[in-house]
């Protein structure tokens, strides 16, 4: 075996078994003992996978049914009061999803990615009991295949840290009750084996932490160190660097540390106090989080300098983070460019290169042939990558470098209200986020126009027919600026990357976003450009359907950069730009087409922020420019609208003030009314559309729930501000909740209108 490690492995399954088996059950059409079935069958093959490759450290229980932090919130018995009346998976899932009478916890993205977490609900009077069932169970089935495991598990500040304090006190108070229960998780698994890993993921480690949590992390693991001989801990942290917390761990008796050393390469400061303590270090040196093959002589170089301060013999070779959060295998791309094919690597190939490089690292002379021909490959590759035609466009490249125009003429309180005149429209007006339920007749369609099965007229007249029924589903439930649905769009990046120069996109790149709800971000190789619009048809044919005012919807350049693999050869502002200025010449198209209304979605635009800092000023300001650069086109009278969710504002709002949209639609129905407490004391001038009620469940809200959510931002912001939608878009929703919920919506505006007219 090889010297390696891998932080964790993909779990929805190389073809999206768990979504599929997960939303049958849910739809009652299959048994929870199929989910398990499935379940057990996708571990067993992504172990296998991993023993196959030579890795030495494979992990068990990263795997989830719908979310690690939920799971060790069900480990901890840290179950919030209105779920407590249930058991097993109705527990589980409705935590995660609600109920008819228990609305969802709240979620929200894994640091700066697009994954999203159960966000755990704490409490000072909560009684905290220990549950390692899934975690022995899991090391167990594992070990009946021959596998041993390192065991995942989050670690106790991490989860403290990302969790929220339903008594509103400082969730760092529950340490003491918290840690505990983790001692006695080790004390459960030291019983398994004769000596067991386990990795302690502590992402929170990266940022910077003030001296009451970093003064938390010594008596953490010198308890936890303490509890068995036979246990070996491994901190690992990623996403950026933890020096803070690296000159405390290696004062306790950890056995290895983590570091990311792709994006946070400050780490290279960290290595001569972890040599001197004498840990392994757990190099992050292949990427998790983008599609690009590995420069293998390239890291091979920077493992030889890390060898200059480390020890060889302490150097583990590994993942910079779990491999959630790229595809699982190249192998289902028939239809890619073989010569863009070559320069990717999804989950799968990045097991066989951290496998080549932890050999060509440990015994160079000790490659076969075959593994010879593999490094001589991966060495034709990025060359090939490096100069081919298909990257640089000179013609944008110009275009970007000479550009003048930054942002739209008029202040803000003017353009709005000349908006109001010319468009006419009540307070609290009602609308959607943009997207409809798609349905397996429409995905049929799409799939079908795609491999040339239907012409593209019966492609066009099934998406009209679908737009006509949005339009007249809206009309009659009352809404009053409408949407067309988005039925052309299969997801709201890959839709633009597939009508974009310079963009690719897979036919099986998933990648898990929450739950069972997957993504399959497009990539960008090359120089951005937009060859003939992509929206404006299906836009202004939806308006010639309704008197009402109806809605053109783009995604921003800094959602659609951070919603793809981005490439990795010039800095992502620049890429960024790129976007801002075709999407720029949409927005012209649209309102020179009649179109009055614009949303530009940046849901997107926090998950892009830096976990450091010192860093986070250049992103705001080359994201905010961008985002400027996109809309700069829109006259006076065009009013913008953004749409944001699950953010933190309160350390952005000047941001968000400046990037200046007309209106600005955010998720709050999970979080209440705190997130909008932080537009008013801010002094938040433009319109704002907080989410009224939750998509993410399936629940159905009463009119009455809606009133009273009405009524608390009312508490907050004037109706003159107020627009009212749901949370976000509703694609992923059924119909048969969709149009209950939009009816509720629209007959709580009507009873808050009155009550204020009376």
């Amino acid at each position: 075996m090889s010297k390696n490690f891998v932080i964790g492995f993909p779990r929805i399954g190389e073809q999206r078994e768990l979504k599929r088996v997960l939303e049958e059950f849910w739809a009652k059409k299959r048994s929870f003992e199929d989910v398990l079935g499935v379940a057990a069958e996708l571990k067993k093959r992504h172990w296998e996978y991993q023993r196959d490759a030579e890795v030495e450290f494979i992990s068990s229980n990263d795997f989830s049914l719908y979310d690690n932090m939920l799971d060790t919130s069900i480990m901890l018995g840290a179950i919030p009061e209105r779920f407590k009346s249930l058991k097993n998976e109705d527990l589980y899932f409705s935590m995660a999803r609600g109920n008819n009478s228990c609305v969802a916890m709240e979620m929200t993205k894994w640091f700066n990615t697009n994954y999203h977490y159960i966000v755990p609900e704490l409490s000072l009077e909560d009684n905290y009991v220990l549950d390692a069932s899934k975690i022995i169970a899991e090391y167990n089935e594992a070990k009946k295949l021959g596998i041993k495991t390192k065991i995942n598990i989050i670690g106790p500040i991490t989860y403290l840290g990302l969790s929220k304090r339903v008594d509103y006190g400082d969730v760092y108070e529950l340490w003491s009750k918290i840690v505990p229960i983790y001692e006695k998780l080790l004390e459960s698994i030291s019983v398994l084996d004769d000596e067991i890993t386990i990795q302690i993921d502590e992402p929170i480690f990266v940022k910077e932490l003030d001296t009451k949590v970093l003064s938390l992390i010594k008596p953490t693991y010198e308890r936890l160190c303490k509890v068995s001989t036979n246990i070996k801990l491994a901190v690992v942290t990623y996403f950026e660097h933890s020096s803070e917390a690296t000159k405390i761990l290696v004062h306790t008796p950890i056995w290895a540390i983590g570091l990311d050393f792709l994006y946070g390469d400050e780490n290279l400061n960290s290595l001569e106090i972890i040599a001197s303590s004498g840990k392994k270090v757990i190099a992050g040196v292949v990427d998790g989080r983008n599609i690009w093959r590995c420069d293998i002589e390239k890291t091979i170089h920077f493992l030889e300098d890390i060898a200059k301060v480390v020890k060889k013999e302490n150097i583990l070779i590994s993942t910079s983070c779990s491999l959630l959060h790229v595809p699982f295998s190249k192998k289902y791309e028939q239809k890619m460019s073989g010569e863009i094919k070559e320069w990717l690597s999804y989950g799968l190939e990045k097991l066989d290169e951290l496998s080549l490089i932890s050999k060509l690292f440990f015994n160079k002379d000790g490659l076969n042939q075959a593994e010879k021909d593999e490094l001589c490959k991966n060495a034709q590759a990025n060359e090939s990558r490096k100069n081919s035609n298909l990257i640089h466009d000179k013609a944008v490249q110009q275009r970007v470098k000479n550009l003048a125009l930054l942002q739209r003429d008029g202040e803000a309180s003017k353009r709005i209200a000349l908006q109001r005149e010319l468009l006419g429209y009540k307070d609290l007006v009602t609308t959607t986020i943009g997207s409809f339920p798609q349905t397996p007749q429409l995905r049929k369609a799409r799939s079908d126009f795609k491999a040339a099965l239907i012409s593209k007229e019966s492609y066009e007249a099934e998406m009209k027919k679908y737009i006509d029924e949005c339009v007249a589903f809206q009309e009659e439930y009352g809404l009053e600026v409408l949407v067309h649905g988005e039925p052309e769009r299969n997801d709201m990046v890959e839709y633009f990357g597939e009508q974009l120069s310079g963009y690719g996109f897979s036919q099986n790149g998933w990648v898990q976003s929450y739950g069972s709800r997957c993504v399959k971000p497009p990539f960008i190789y090359g120089d951005i450009s937009r060859p003939r619009p992509m929206t404006v048809n299906w836009i202004v044919y939806a308006q010639s359907r309704t008197k009402h005012i109806m809605k053109g919807m783009l995604t921003g350049p800094v959602t659609i950069l951070n919603w793809s693999f981005v490439r990795d050869d010039m800095p992502r502002g620049e890429v960024s730009k790129q976007i801002a200025v075709a999407l720029s010449d949409e927005i012209d198209d649209l309102q020179n087409a009649g179109i009055k209304i614009i949303q530009v979605d940046e849901a997107a635009f926090k998950e892009g922020y830096p976990l450091r800092k010192e860093k986070i000023k250049i992103y705001e300001e080359w994201a905010v420019r961008d985002f400027k650069i996109a809309v700069s086109s829109a006259k006076e009278q065009t009013q913008i609208h953004t749409h944001m969710c699950y953010s933190e504002f309160n350390d952005i709002i000047d941001t968000i003030e400046n990037m200046d949209a007309d209106v600005i639609s955010i998720e709050t129905s999970r979080s209440g009314n705190e997130l909008l407490k932080i537009f008013k004391n801010a002094a938040y001038k433009n319109e704002v559309g907080p989410g009224v009620y939750d998509i993410h469940s399936p629940r159905v809200p009463t009119v009455e729930e809606i009133v009273d959510q009405i009524e608390r931002l009312l508490e907050v912001l004037p109706k003159e501000q107020l627009w009212i939608n749901p949370d976000c878009g509703l694609k992923t929703r059924k119909w048969e909740e969709v149009k209950p919920s939009l009816k509720n919506m629209v007959e709580a505006v009507k009873i808050v209108r009155e009550k204020l007219n009376g």
